[in-house]
């Protein structure tokens, strides 16, 4: 008599050249055998950003052919030799590259993953980890924010905004959100936004000038090619311009000349993973996350969820500006 040996399928989302989300191909892929130092990590919940429509239209170019996504929440099936800090069963949350988290299972290297307080539930923490640590790092490194100063935020209704209004409203900071719809500026509002700003507004830089007092402390643009320039001029002599973001194309070339003659700013271009290089980096980050999570300073806000399979539709809603806050897809 034979035997019959139980199959296990592993599906994930994967693209065979880059474009529009056409490309997302959901397929049967080999499951993942956690080598030395990685765990097999089998996902609950997956984050979508904008960051996935980068990869996949080649804004931010990836050796084909390649998974997507970069966050997702799940539980320990298998770690490798030489890990002894996590064990199975253990819920556990990664963001980080390569890409890869549009999958069922995958392995990711044990010391970039984080074991999830009992508080945060996996859902939170597939849609808070980049998102989070995002607002982490615009608040707390590119431009430290005091209490007292006033900043700008730019999509202020969808998921890394509403974590900045949040958590700058929490120390403190007056928030001037900026939002596409009266709807959108409704929900900013609702996030601690004192003040909401059209994007369409016809004098945009006026009405920030004149909300702010003369010019805001910072601003946070996620927009890119589009917002820059209207941007440098919401700022107050010194003030710094954080472009984290090109959901209309990444900015053209322009003259350091207008920084010094729009008050001496300071421009940086930060992305995540610079700030969370090491172990002891990445712990100190998701600490802060976490910390602010359970004390009820930041709620994170998932507001539509796709089956994993649906993907490419989740892209084309995202790209159309028809989410809010966060938005996950379950495998």
């Amino acid at each position: 008599m034979r035997l019959q040996v139980e199959t296990v399928v592993n599906q994930a989302i994967q693209i065979d050249e880059f474009g529009g989300p056409e490309q997302l191909k959901w397929r049967e892929v080999p499951v993942p055998e956690a080598s030395a130092g990685e765990v097999l990590v089998r996902h609950t919940a997956i984050g979508l950003n904008f960051i996935d429509t980068y990869h996949r239209s080649g804004l931010y170019p990836l050796e084909l052919p390649a998974g997507l996504g970069t966050e997702a929440a799940g539980v320990v099936e298998a770690v490798g030799a030489g890990v002894d800090t996590l064990q199975p069963g253990d819920r556990v949350t990664w963001v980080g590259l390569p890409p890869g988290a549009y999958a069922q299972q995958r392995v990711y290297a044990a010391e970039r993953l984080v074991r999830l307080p009992a508080t945060v539930t996996d859902e939170t923490a597939a849609a808070a980890m980049l998102k989070g640590l995002t607002a982490w790092y615009l608040l707390h490194r590119s431009y430290p924010v005091s209490a007292g100063d006033c900043v700008l935020v730019y999509a202020a209704a969808g998921g890394v905004g509403q974590i900045l209004s949040q958590w700058g409203t929490s120390k403190d900071v007056r928030v001037i959100g900026v939002t596409g719809s009266p709807e959108k500026a409704a929900i900013a509002r609702e996030q601690g936004c004192t003040d909401v700003v059209p994007a369409d507004a016809p004098d945009f830089v006026g009405r920030v000038r004149e909300l702010s007092g003369g010019g805001v402390a910072a601003v946070y643009d996620s927009v890119g090619r589009d917002t820059f320039m209207q941007s440098l001029d919401c700022l107050r002599p010194h003030g710094t311009m954080v472009s984290y973001g090109n959901a209309t194309g990444p900015v053209d070339p322009f003259s350091p000349m207008e920084l010094a003659k729009r008050g001496s700013l300071f421009l940086t271009r930060p992305t995540l993973f610079d700030f969370i290089r090491t172990r002891a980096d990445l712990e100190h980050a998701t600490g802060a996350l976490f910390d602010a999570l359970e004390s009820g300073a930041v709620t994170i806000n998932v507001n539509q969820t796709y089956a994993l399979e649906d993907a490419a539709q989740a892209h084309r809603d995202l790209e159309a500006r028809r989410t809010t806050g966060s938005t996950i897809l379950i495998p």
